[in-house]
């Protein structure tokens, strides 16, 4: 059976908090290409959101969830979704040291906000509303012959995301190359088969190739085609047919879909600890999403009690 990889990223935009970049691993029959999953768990899996569908919903994170509000969407879908590949954290800490991957993690510990910080799994639902989701989820991929592998991820906080773009001089090529770093990973972890996989579009870049041969040195690449709505490559990597597709709005399919949810929801929940720690040093002070124009409002407003606690902005300010 053949394997399908999708991919997303949480926080390009912001200069506070990490840039998170997500994976979703599905085992499926031969005949169904990522663009067909959908189809195939319509009985279990929606890309919209409706009230009374009992379906979770998978979809592009911007619809699911508006800044501000309730992660309960999110967490069903994704804590559901990582339950069916063997990881149920209950803990804020659990989350990120199962689905992380390990050498983002030096970093994460190295947050001042981490410190003493944990929250109990889910924040926005109650564990037992999940159980008749999972359970329906779980019997909706026996059904369809879909088997959900894993769950992955790759978090930059400002320090190593500031290293990266240094080293590579585009903030872009820091994306690209966390990406398919986090691709190259997830396909050592997978038995023989031919593998499709999903990225949506990094910054309105057209041409991979360059990256991909970086990332694959040893492999052969063909170049299938390139245009603004898709990128398409091939590569034999290690006996295995590995087809690369970038798409605008990559979301659609559910691969990507699942892995911008989680990528979001590490994003967001990355926050909660940043901000709980500059409210308690400032009185007063609104949170932030870390986004350009908010972020400097809050430089400005934490800046003198910063400088009192002697913490350098190189772990906690992103230079672009």
């Amino acid at each position: 059976m053949p394997y399908l990889i999708g991919t997303d990223e949480a926080g390009y935009g912001p200069n506070y908090g990490p840039l998170v970049v997500a994976a979703s691993v599905w085992q499926v029959p031969a005949d169904v290409p990522a663009d067909a999953l959908f189809g195939r768990l319509e009985k279990v899996i929606t890309p919209t959101l409706a009230d009374g569908d009992s379906r979770l919903p998978i979809a592009d994170s911007k619809i699911l969830y508006k800044a501000g509000g309730s992660l309960a969407v999110l967490e069903r879908s994704v804590l559901c979704a990582l339950a069916t590949s063997g990881c149920s954290p209950r803990k804020w800490r659990e989350l990120w040291s199962q689905v992380c991957q390990k050498g983002t993690r030096d970093c994460f510990e190295a947050q001042p906000w981490h410190l003493d910080f944990d929250l109990d799994l889910p924040v926005d639902l109650s564990s037992e509303s999940l159980a008749a989701s999972l359970l329906a989820l779980e019997e909706g991929l026996v059904a369809a012959d879909v088997q959900l592998l894993g769950l992955t991820s790759a978090a930059l906080f400002p320090e190593d995301f500031n290293d990266l773009v240094a080293r590579t001089d585009s903030k872009g090529e820091a994306l690209s190359l966390t990406t398919l770093r986090l691709v190259e990973n997830s396909l050592a972890t997978l038995p023989p088969g031919n593998v499709q996989i999903t990225c949506d579009k990094h910054g309105g870049r057209d041409r991979y190739a360059a990256l991909l041969q970086h990332i694959f040195p040893d492999s052969l690449l063909c170049v299938r085609r390139e245009g603004r709505e898709e990128s398409v490559y091939r590569v034999n990597h290690e006996g295995r047919q590995v087809d690369f597709h970038f798409l605008a709005k990559g979301e659609r399919l559910l691969p990507t879909a699942l892995a911008s949810m989680l990528a979001k929801y590490l994003r967001e929940l990355a926050m909660r600890p940043f901000n709980e720690f500059w409210q308690k040093q400032v009185p007063g002070l609104r949170p932030t999403a870390g986004y350009p124009e908010d972020a400097c409002r809050f430089r400005g407003e934490i800046a003198a009690v910063q400088r009192q606690l002697g913490i350098s902005d190189a772990i906690m300010w992103r230079c672009r």
